[in-house]
């Protein structure tokens, strides 16, 4: 495993980082929501950059695994900043962005302030999640809740209830990605589960309306979840990374 190492983040947090370095351009790995650079596709990636002598980099968001912060406290916006500063003070050259479920969004956000974007693969992308997921999901009780109360506990399939919080909602509206075109003029592929219950194959093809390339793959995986962290799931994740890179 490649030594973890940490920078002052723009949010007043300590931001963990793992960069392994090789032949670029770097392959960064943004995680999803409430996930870390220990999850099995950034551990794998990273192997597997490793073994193919590529520069490749994971990190955590602030409240997410071994970064400072709360959890809670954070939102779009934050972690957006946080990836973007991670990101700046490792790679000096190109990058592709690989970003899983929120990362997705996140990496979407990137690719619009970064300079050196040439590639880009999207991982059951959740793009606009906390508007087009969470919001249009809740009841009018809920609703009520987090704007009185200023969050609301919602059930999870992936372990303890998600806290949303007011902050989170509205802060994600400032930053939402599908409502006007994104310009990536480079290589972008997106790979989807049928059987992903978090993010559904319509955010995939929303997500394929709205990027602008000249070379757009969208690829549905027939009964693959939302983890998509089998091993041909992990095949297809280096494949659509080999594609853009080449």
């Amino acid at each position: 495993m490649t030594a973890i190492k940490h920078i002052d983040g723009p949010n007043g947090h300590k931001l963990a980082y793992a960069r392994t370095e090789g032949e670029g351009p770097v392959i960064v790995f943004l995680s999803g929501y409430k996930s870390d650079m220990e999850g099995t596709k950034a551990v794998h990636l990273e192997a597997w950059a490793k073994l193919t002598g590529r520069a490749f980099l994971r990190f955590d968001y602030s409240g997410h695994g071994i970064s400072g912060g709360v959890f809670e406290e954070g939102c779009i916006g934050d972690w957006a900043r946080d990836a973007q500063a991670v990101i700046e003070a490792t790679c000096e050259g190109p990058v592709v962005l690989v970003g899983s479920s929120m990362g997705g969004w996140i990496a979407s956000l990137m690719t619009q302030r970064l300079r050196h974007v040439v590639g880009f693969v999207g991982i059951a992308a959740a793009p606009d999640f906390t508007e087009d997921g969470f919001w249009a999901g809740f009841s009018d009780e809920q609703r009520q809740q987090i704007m009185q109360d200023g969050q609301v506990a919602l059930p999870s399939d992936y372990g303890d209830p998600y806290i949303v919080t007011r902050r989170l909602i509205e802060d994600g509206r400032e930053n939402l990605v599908l409502r006007s075109p994104l310009h990536m003029p480079y290589p972008v592929r997106l790979v989807q589960g049928t059987e992903d219950t978090a993010v559904s194959r319509e955010t995939a093809l929303r997500l394929l309306d709205h990027i602008d390339s000249p070379d757009l793959r969208l690829t549905l995986v027939k009964g693959t979840d939302h983890r998509f962290s089998e091993p041909q799931n992990l095949r297809h994740i280096e494949e659509a990374i080999l594609e853009v890179l080449a």
